[in-house]
């Protein structure tokens, strides 16, 4: 049976993240910067779109020649001149927005040489572009590897012992059974300052074993949970309101594909089974195999594990 012991210790405010220094020492974009840029970046995929789709429609409108292939070549260059702005609100790494965009736009620019190949150029223009795509391609891919595939902006570590995870794509996880089996667990962990975060579902089994004991180890891992590193043992807390909004934004912020899109997509089609979605922190501490197991508070909600 689990000892339930009374930490007094208040907890830490959350810092705001609109204005806090990242790992690459500039400050985050405040609302109105990152939104003119939104939307400027969504005006230039549309008209990119229409230029590429529709042609002959576009030319009207803007008064000029329809020349088909020339407007096709301006939608690509739109189209990637729209996704590199949308990728440098959402990415930390200019050279990896830079080739990301170019990529977009060449690729559909070779495309282009390729069905208007009737309307005049060289046969040979469709596979020079493309092989410049490829080996942009490959760049883009050798960049993504040493940012160790976390393009999303990150914060700084000020516990030495949370350094190894502010890159660090994924994490292992282990939480303790009622017996002190552990049981681990790939995820995702942002780190601010001496704190790091997780999120994970209302009625998962960490969420159940963390009830009963808040006692975790943090591993570095590769994507399938095999350790890559030593573990730190640490507490984890359940938040709640203003904490609880503070931690989804920094583990968006760090990944913003697979926590600001795939991964609550994924709660909410399966919220009947798998409930809410829920956040912790995490505090680095002593050994969690020795010492007294303290639980979170409980939510109203679940039972235990």
């Amino acid at each position: 049976m689990a000892t339930t012991t009374d930490r007094s210790t208040p907890a830490a405010s959350p810092r705001p993240a609109t204005t806090t220094p990242t790992a690459t020492g500039a400050p985050d974009a405040d609302r109105y910067v990152s939104g003119l840029t939104l939307v400027t970046a969504l005006f230039m995929l549309v008209m990119g779109l229409w230029a590429l789709l529709w042609p002959a429609s576009f030319a009207e409108a803007v008064r000029f020649p329809d020349q088909t292939h020339f407007v096709h070549d301006t939608g690509a260059f739109q189209i990637g001149i729209g996704v590199t702005l949308a990728l440098a609100v959402l990415w930390r790494e200019p050279l990896a927005v830079v080739l990301a965009g170019f990529l977009v736009g060449n690729t559909i620019h070779a495309v282009n040489h390729a069905v208007d190949l009737d309307l005049g150029g060289r046969a040979s223009d469709p596979w020079l572009l493309g092989v410049l795509s490829a080996l942009i391609l490959v760049a883009l891919v050798r960049r993504l590897r040493q940012l160790h595939y976390v393009v999303g902006r990150v914060g700084t570590a000020t516990d030495v012992r949370l350094a190894p995870f502010v890159e660090q794509k994924t994490v292992q996880l282990v939480s303790f059974r009622r017996d002190g089996t552990p049981v681990p667990t790939p995820l995702s962990v942002a780190v601010d300052g001496d704190r790091g975060y997780f999120r994970t579902y209302e009625n998962a089994g960490k969420t159940k074993r963390l009830r009963n004991d808040d006692r975790v180890e943090l591993t570095p891992s590769t994507t399938r949970g095999t350790p890559t590193g030593a573990p730190v043992p640490a507490r984890a807390r359940r938040l709640e309101g203003v904490e609880e909004r503070h931690a989804r934004r920094l583990v968006v912020r760090k990944h913003p594909l697979l926590h600001g899109v795939i991964v609550p997509l994924g709660h909410r089609l399966g919220r009947a089974k798998t409930g809410r979605t829920v956040h912790y922190e995490l505090t680095p501490s002593a050994s969690p195999t020795t010492g007294p197991r303290s639980s979170s508070p409980r939510s109203p909600s679940g039972s235990e594990a």
